[in-house]
């Protein structure tokens, strides 16, 4: 076998970062990468990288993927939790001419090409989703064919494998798994830039002996730390309006919810910032196209959850805000440091409200799956001998399809596994178990240890950037001499504009949001109306309609929860309501008339109000809708079978519905069911076009 040589492994380093492959010296290996790179393909050996964002670990496995295959090694398979990842890396691996496939959600109608392409040794890395690893088929058909051959196995965010991790996902642990299949001489690389000595320690002992570990400093010398403590929403809106267009270049501001993600989004557009929201749950192209919007500085900023994160590499990112406190300083230190990897000066900005505390603890509590959870997907599972779809345990089982999810993918990774898929079947095997009670709670404990450390970085007297670096246990820790604690004062003006912040509050007040009809119901989920099918016919279905707050959210949604527990509705959210139909609902003014949704329990409530709103739109009040049966509460029905199954029947149109279009009211939306529901009744007796207006959301995000 050729050994390769250094100078022949930087004149690739060049060629992946877009320079000569032959001249020139400004691209030179930083400290350890020719080092990881000697190890892997000259030894073929296991590393693990721990190195601070930027320092390159993507280009140690490219430039030894390569000259692996030079040497007519097999391809490498890359672990990657994150699509925006993937795509980064296969523009680089190309510039390498590296044939890159990639196997993921996003590109279903590929795969079997991929598959094609990969068994006929025409693909020289494979980058694939955690996710591929729990399909079977995947493993039988792709993986244990080309075992064999795999020359190098990459495990991008190696934190992810540890339960110590900040982002502990189950389906890496399936990567052990694969490893004990491949031949010892298959090269091993893990990497990741947040790992502190306990997650270093697990995943050294979990990815097996010979393993060695390369470690660096985590300072960031460009970026400047500030924390904002501005507990209100409005102020940190004013604040983001006020400072982002003066920051360099572009940029992330982070935020904790989908729902705030897209309200600030919102907000700085109407400042006119240049604005994108991304989320996970976004449709795949709309990622990809503000990702490419972000790195061509075709914005000023996304605003983005989590989703846009790990390995996302934008070297000039000017700065990244946080909007709120994330939950350890592990995550802060991993999104922060996307900003600032090649350019002298960029910003990382922490602010913090008074919402924060709640997100987190929420996020806290649902990390692992519920003892009774777990027992009842077992005990469902154990009552069929064929096994059951997902779609069959959610009829079975008052449990959302997340919560499901959660508890199989939790059990799918014990070893022996309780249960196991074929194809989309899950079964029980005879495999005992038994909730592993003390592991959660140390765990439990050590989210609740790194929500304290995150607090106490909000209110550090020492260096920020040697705070971050000496929780991650990074034994060369010193001031930055950049950060505000650093220089004694606020790089950024600490508080917004009065004139400002009058106006965030002006637009918190109008801060409503869509809501979306449904459409989709479980196989004869409604039969008490005659709908079979598991579609709503179109010619039911409502219109796109809005929900004017968050339930017990700052503003209007403290307003409708005090009105719900009051029995009556103030004043004030009729005036916001008229407001909106009259000023920002586009199409809703066909509507010729107002109804509500009914109620046993408060039969006033609801329709006190919609009376008051028609009176102020000068429209006539009709409550032709009537409740035949008492329901359990819609927010106890956690999946669409339950919910469904909960309103079969119990609604009716009783009296003659007048013609034209009509608006809906309801006071708390959770489902969506019992508006969609009434709103095909209403179609089916002959309304026009029905307009949903919901006075607060308390759907979970």
């Amino acid at each position: 076998m050729a050994v390769l040589q250094r100078e022949q492994a930087q004149t690739l380093l060049r060629r992946a970062l877009g320079g000569s492959a032959s001249g020139g010296g400004a691209i030179s290996f930083r400290d350890g990468q020719w080092e990881a790179i000697d190890e892997l393909v000259n030894r073929r050996g296991r590393m693990l990288v721990v190195q601070r964002t930027g320092w390159g670990k993507s280009m140690v496995y490219f430039v030894a993927a390569k000259a692996l295959r030079d040497q007519k090694a097999g391809p490498a398979v890359i672990v990657s939790p994150l699509l925006s990842l993937m795509r980064n890396q296969i523009e680089a691996a190309e510039r390498l001419g590296l044939r890159a496939g990639t196997i993921n959600s996003s590109n279903k109608e590929e795969w079997e090409a991929q598959k094609k392409a990969l068994l006929a040794d025409e693909v020289d890395i494979l980058l694939i989703s955690p996710e591929r690893l729990a399909n079977d088929e995947f493993v039988d058909e792709v993986l244990r064919p080309i075992a064999g051959k795999i020359a190098l196995l990459v495990i991008d965010e190696a934190h992810c494998i540890s339960d110590w991790g900040h982002d502990f996902r189950p389906d890496y642990r399936r990567i052990v798994g694969v490893l004990r299949q491949l031949p010892r001489n298959v090269a091993v690389l893990a990497t990741t830039a947040t790992a502190n000595a306990r997650v270093v320690t697990d995943v050294e002992a979990q990815l097996g002996g010979n393993l060695k570990t390369l470690r660096g400093p985590l300072l960031r010398e460009s970026l400047g730390l500030q924390v904002l403590s501005l507990p209100d929403a409005a102020s940190r809106l004013a604040w983001l309006a006020d400072r982002i267009p003066g920051l360099p270049g572009s940029g992330i501001v982070y935020a904790l919810t989908v729902r705030d993600c897209i309200r600030v989004t919102q907000w700085l557009r109407s400042r006119g910032i240049t604005a994108g929201a991304y989320w996970g749950g976004q449709d795949g192209e709309a990622r990809e196209r503000l990702e490419q919007d972000l790195l061509a500085n075709r914005v000023k900023c996304v605003v983005a959850t989590t989703a846009l994160g790990m390995g996302f590499d934008k070297p000039d990112l000017g700065f990244v805000i946080h909007f709120q406190m994330p939950g350890s300083v592990v995550f802060y230190y991993q999104q922060v440091g996307r900003a600032g990897r090649a350019i002298p000066e960029a910003y990382g900005v922490l602010m913090s409200g008074t919402e924060d505390d709640d997100i987190n603890a929420y996020f806290r509590n649902r990390a692992f799956p519920p003892e009774q959870h777990v027992k009842a997907v077992l005990a469902t599972l154990s009552a069929s001998e064929v096994g059951m779809s997902m779609a069959a345990i959610e009829a079975s089982l008052n449990m959302k399809h997340s919560q499901i999810e959660q508890v199989l993918k939790l059990l799918a990774v014990e070893d022996p596994a309780p249960v196991i898929r074929v194809g989309r079947i899950w079964s029980r095997t005879a495999a005992r178990w038994k909730m592993d009670r003390a592991r959660i709670e140390r765990l439990t404990r050590r989210r609740e240890e790194e929500w304290a450390q995150m607090s106490a970085y909000m209110s550090s007297r020492t260096c920020l950037m040697a705070f971050l670096a000496s929780a991650l246990d990074d034994p060369d820790a010193k001031a930055c001499g950049k950060c505000a604690v650093c220089v004694g004062r606020p790089l950024l003006p600490a508080r917004p504009a009065p004139a400002t912040l009058a106006e965030a509050q002006r637009f918190l007040r109008r801060s409503e949001m869509p809501l979306t009809p449904k459409k989709r119901f479980p196989q004869g989920g409604l039969p008490g109306y005659g709908w079979r099918g598991g579609l709503i016919p179109d010619a039911l279905v409502a219109e796109p309609g809005r929900v004017l707050a968050r339930w017990g959210e700052i503003g209007l949604g403290e307003l409708v929860r005090n009105g719900k527990q009051a029995g009556d509705f103030p004043a004030d959210l009729v005036v916001a309501s008229a407001e909106l139909v009259r000023e920002r609902w586009s199409g809703v003014s066909v509507a010729r008339w107002v109804t509500c949704v009914p109620s046993l329990r408060h039969p006033l409530l609801v329709a006190s109000f919609a009376a008051k709103l028609a009176q102020s739109l000068k429209l006539p009040f009709h409550p032709v809708v009537k409740k035949t049966r008492e329901t359990s509460p819609q927010k106890g029905m956690e999946n669409t079978a339950h919910q469904c199954e909960n309103l079969d029947g119990a609604f009716a149109i009783e009296e003659k519905v007048p013609d034209g279009p009509v608006l809906l009211i309801d006071d708390v939306t959770d489902s969506g069911w019992t508006i969609a529901i009434i709103a095909g009744l209403l179609r089916q007796a002959g309304s026009g076009l029905v307009f949903p207006l919901a006075l607060a959301s308390a759907a979970a995000e």
